[in-house]
């Protein structure tokens, strides 16, 4: 998702609660005192090994367990977790941190956690599938299946929607999911965060704002352009884009860990906790209502169910050849220094290309990339501790992130090559 969601203005400088774009100056991106965990009175573990199998356990191509645990030992995030797969083989997995700051308990490498953004994705790939089966055209406008839902629908179509050149105000960027002092935080985590919305709610709030610029004429990233696109969704299939979703993706490729909760609060299964920072201590904020985030940002993963939809997609299991090839005519997209296809970044690294997308949610951080060929993927989920930012946690995400790309090349160790890294909400 993109803007700040009740982000912090003053002491917090806007780096509160975000659930949007982390637009963070040069490489980094949200970032977290090293002492966080510590100040919670708990011992975090550096690290935990991957199952047992055989094949998890030899020596992976590259290891990116001390990117991962410097995470938790100097960045400070309570969590991580990450897997890489090479040619449709996991190459490597680990976890560090703990579960909760209360128990202590280890990090699980298959815990679950919610991915923000990166739902675009998924989102994205079962409207390619509807254009593939001549239910959907990507230059039709959003008023032939939404009339009246949104101003000059007229002129914008649902390719401006996916690859966000559509103008539309993103609707988290208004001032009612914005916070501003820990008074504004607090009544956030008492009652703002069970808030349920509709998409139709979260589309009026973007009509209130004048758009950015006419459809077509520039690049913004916004919230809004997914929830259209999940209500086009149901529209046209008479089905919800979350049982679309399940049924053309998660079904298929057996994901089992996958889910898209609509206003379920919780994260089924294993997972880590997230956490705001107020002055008497971290607060906990893994419940909430998602719906907030719809199709913009609603869904709950594992780093393996999301290599195995970043390989299958980019394999050719879920698109034919021509549509994957429009989901990869990527735009500039300056606000986050990369380019934006349709559902999918694009970021040109000095060892080559790497695509998928990056996300967010209260609490949690989600980075989902591979090669263009599908013989690649990583996934990383990190939880900061929002509002208790430093620019350790950025160094150590912008660290995995080049060696996870580049491998163990100069490429990946140059540091005056730097991360173009932003992560997107």
């Amino acid at each position: 998702m993109n803007a700040d969601h009740l982000a912090g203005a003053g002491r917090r400088g806007r780096l509160g609660l975000r659930l949007a774009a982390v637009a963070v100056a040069g490489v980094t991106v949200a970032t977290l005192a090293p002492t966080a965990a510590v100040a919670a009175g708990v011992e975090v573990p550096a690290a935990v090994g991957a199952a047992g199998t055989e094949e998890e356990r030899r020596r992976p191509a590259v290891d990116l367990g001390p990117e991962l645990r410097a995470l938790v030992e100097r960045g400070g995030a309570t969590a991580a977790v990450g897997e890489a797969r090479e040619n449709g083989r996991r190459a490597w997995r680990d976890a560090a941190g703990v579960v909760d700051l209360g128990s202590g308990r280890a990090a699980r490498a298959d815990g679950r956690f919610r991915i923000g953004s990166v739902t675009k994705t998924f989102v994205s790939t079962v409207v390619l599938q509807l254009v593939d089966e001549g239910r959907l055209r990507l230059d039709d406008p959003v008023e032939r299946y939404l009339p009246g839902i949104v101003p000059n629908g007229g002129a914008i179509t649902l390719r401006q929607l996916l690859n966000h050149t559509s103008g539309l105000f993103d609707y988290l960027e208004d001032q009612r999911f914005l916070y501003h002092d820990d008074a504004s935080l607090r009544s956030y985590l008492a009652k703002g965060r069970w808030t349920d919305f509709r998409p139709e709610d979260l589309v009026a709030v973007s009509a209130g704002h004048a758009p950015y610029f006419a459809p077509g004429q520039g690049w913004h990233y916004s919230n809004t352009n997914y929830i259209l696109t999940g209500m086009i969704i149901r529209k046209v299939t008479g089905r919800t884009w979350q049982r679309e979703v399940e049924r053309r993706i998660v079904g298929p490729l057996r994901l089992d860990a996958t889910t898209f909760p609509g206003s379920s609060p919780g994260i089924p299964g294993p997972h880590a906790h997230g956490y705001v920072q107020l002055p008497e201590g971290p607060a906990d904020i893994t419940l909430i209502n998602p719906t907030v985030a719809d199709a913009a940002g609603n869904g709950i993963s594992t780093a393996a169910d999301l290599d195995r939809f970043h390989a299958a997609l980019f394999g050719g299991r879920l698109l034919s050849p021509a549509r994957l090839a429009e989901m990869t005519t990527a735009v500039p997209a300056p606000m986050i220094a990369a380019h934006y296809g349709l559902g999918l970044i694009r970021y040109d690294l000095p060892c080559g290309e790497v695509w998928g997308h990056t996300g967010g949610i209260p609490g949690y951080n989600t980075i989902l990339l591979g090669a263009r060929d599908g013989s690649r993927q990583f996934a990383l989920s990190f939880n900061v501790l929002e509002g208790a930012e430093t620019d350790e946690t950025g160094a150590a995400i912008d660290a995995f992130f080049m060696k996870a790309a580049c491998g163990a090349g100069p490429a990946a160790r140059d540091g005056r090559v730097g991360s173009p890294l932003k992560l997107l909400r």
